[in-house]
């Protein structure tokens, strides 16, 4: 197992939500924004909450490698909940609008 699908997935089942993104990429931006919403409300803790930037990491490619292995698309935001990926930053937006996030966020 490679180093970066190692920590991935340490990352992964660390977190209730895990987030792989670039500060830079405007479908990042708005699933953070979406999930801080959560934070604000108090519906989601800061202490279960990450978000990983790849950008600036010596292991960017490799990570976004094994994320294509694991979810199917190594375009980013990839963002986990409780261990499965829900998809990129329209994922995130549809799943808040139709109440879905907001399920998997409290079961």
């Amino acid at each position: 197992m490679s180093n970066a699908k190692k920590m991935i997935e340490a990352k992964i089942g660390g977190k209730k939500v895990m987030v792989f993104s670039k500060s830079y990429c405007p479908f990042c931006s708005k699933a953070k924004k979406v999930l801080q919403e959560y934070i604000n409300s108090g519906e989601l803790s800061p202490n279960d909450y990450e978000v990983m930037e790849i950008e600036d990491n010596p292991d960017m490619d490799a990570i976004q490698m094994e994320l294509r292995g694991i979810t199917g698309a190594s375009s980013v935001p990839r963002v986990f909940i409780k261990g499965k990926c829900i998809g990129g930053g329209d994922e995130t937006m549809a799943a808040h609008q139709s109440g879905k996030l907001k399920q998997l966020l409290s079961a």
